[in-house]
């Protein structure tokens, strides 16, 4: 950046992953600290909870954790996991497969699983303690801006307008970057509603996450992954403290309502609930108990597992990060890898073109799409030949895994269909590296 350049100012709209990674490796450019870029995090939720599903971290995106000096507090964060037990209504183990605590190898249980929640608290955490720096040393820092949307987005020449839709407040910025996940509002505002149809890809299959009393009989270190007929089938799962399990419940299924009912947001709650219910009260195992807990949590979310496809991941000075632009699923193993990646590529390419918007946002694609595209290549077949149709069906999974457990066959096999994140490069754009405690 040319010394008599003014600083860009960015808006990022989400403080989930994403967002909050890429402000604090803007302001770990070596810049001086009066020409780090101006940044304003804006976050709907009016604060940020430490709950949510399981994520892991695998790969580069470990790397990132490390270069931000988050990786000791990560993982001393995480669930604990130890593993994935198959099990039938009985409760019966057929299969066990245990994390990979090398990080070598990609387990269906990664070396780091954490709370989405929790990992976002840390990342968000990490930017303020940068941008308290960053001010202390002359510069503008982070502005976070919580319990606040944009209802306005419009492009002017090389500026972007937009408005806060609670408290009307208009704003322009030289770079908006929508972090705000799988059902993007800013990308739906930059593109148009109408073409959401066509870059949110639906798997067929919807979920419901939320946490419950942990069981002391039951309930483990190890995720329990139950099977029913009707392609449904339920995870309980440890969420580090010992207190509770996390659940997620999912069915492949084309019932319309299903993926209305994943567009309805907060004010539809009751009606997700109601349907995931009707779809699980009939399956046994802990069902009972499951439904209980979903229908009296206050921290249940729902939503259509889908992949985001897009042919381009900015338009004009809008970019998206992380799955506003490019949701890999949960089902691949891939979604935080992506994030963290994803944030750091484009927070690199904005480092070296900082007066050229349309050169940033092409080099951050070309370093990223190769990485998308080995995300996005799902199993063939997925998400149906995990979820089976007939009881029968169920039976044969159950046995398959057995014979992957017994044989010892599964270490060869996820070397080949496990997530590809030991594969994604890292490369050194010139960010200070931040030791734990930011000394």
């Amino acid at each position: 950046m040319a010394a008599d350049s003014p600083p860009l100012n960015i808006l990022i709209v989400g403080c989930s992953i994403a967002g909050p990674t890429l402000a604090t490796l803007l302001l770990l450019s070596p810049l001086p600290a009066p020409q780090k870029p101006h940044i304003t995090i804006l976050e709907r939720a009016p604060a940020l909870r430490p709950h949510g599903q399981n994520v892991d971290v695998r790969g580069a995106g470990v790397t990132i954790l490390r270069k931000l000096g988050l990786l000791p507090a990560v993982r001393a964060a995480t669930t604990g996991e130890e593993g994935v037990q198959f099990v039938d209504a009985g409760n019966r183990v057929w299969a066990a497969f245990p994390a990979d605590r090398s990080g070598e190898v990609s387990t269906p249980t990664a070396d780091i699983e954490i709370l989405r929640g929790r990992l976002a608290q840390l990342c968000w955490r990490r930017s303020e303690a940068v941008s308290e720096r960053v001010k202390r040393e002359g510069g503008a820092g982070i502005e976070f801006v919580f319990g606040e949307q944009l209802d306005e987005l419009e492009q002017l020449g090389d500026k972007v307008q937009v408005r806060f839709a609670k408290s009307g407040v208009r704003r322009a910025f030289d770079v908006v970057v929508g972090a705000d996940g799988l059902q993007s509002r800013t990308r739906r505002m930059a593109w148009g509603a109408e073409g959401e149809g066509e870059r949110v890809r639906r798997l067929g299959m919807y979920g419901g996450f939320f946490s419950m009393p942990r069981v002391t009989a039951t309930d483990s270190a190890w995720r329990r992954w139950f099977h029913a007929p009707g392609r449904r089938g339920i995870m309980l799962r440890p969420d580090g403290t010992g207190e509770r399990t996390t659940v997620f419940m999912a069915v492949v299924s084309d019932d319309a309502r299903l993926d209305a009912a994943a567009t309805s947001g907060r004010g539809g709650v009751q009606v997700q609930k109601e349907l995931m219910r009707e779809h699980f009260e009939d399956v046994g195992w802990e069902s009972k108990r499951v439904i209980r807990e979903m229908m009296a949590t206050d921290d249940f979310y729902y939503d259509a597992v889908a992949q985001v496809k897009m042919e381009t991941w900015s338009k004009g000075r809008v970019v998206l990060v992380g799955d506003a632009g490019y949701c890999a699923s949960p089902i691949s193993g891939m979604g935080t890898t992506l994030a963290l990646s994803g944030a750091y590529n484009l927070a690199g390419a904005l480092l070296h073109h900082p007066n050229d918007p349309a050169a940033a946002f092409a080099a951050y694609e070309a370093a990223m799409r190769p990485t998308v595209a080995r995300a996005q290549k799902l199993v063939p077949g997925m998400p149906h030949i995990l979820h089976p149709e007939t009881a029968w069906g169920v039976w044969v999974l159950n046995a398959i895994m057995f014979v992957l457990y017994r044989s010892g066959l599964i270490s060869l096999l996820v070397r080949f269909v496990g997530p590809p994140a030991h594969a994604v490069p890292v490369k050194d754009y010139g960010f200070e590296e931040l030791s734990e405690d930011l000394e």
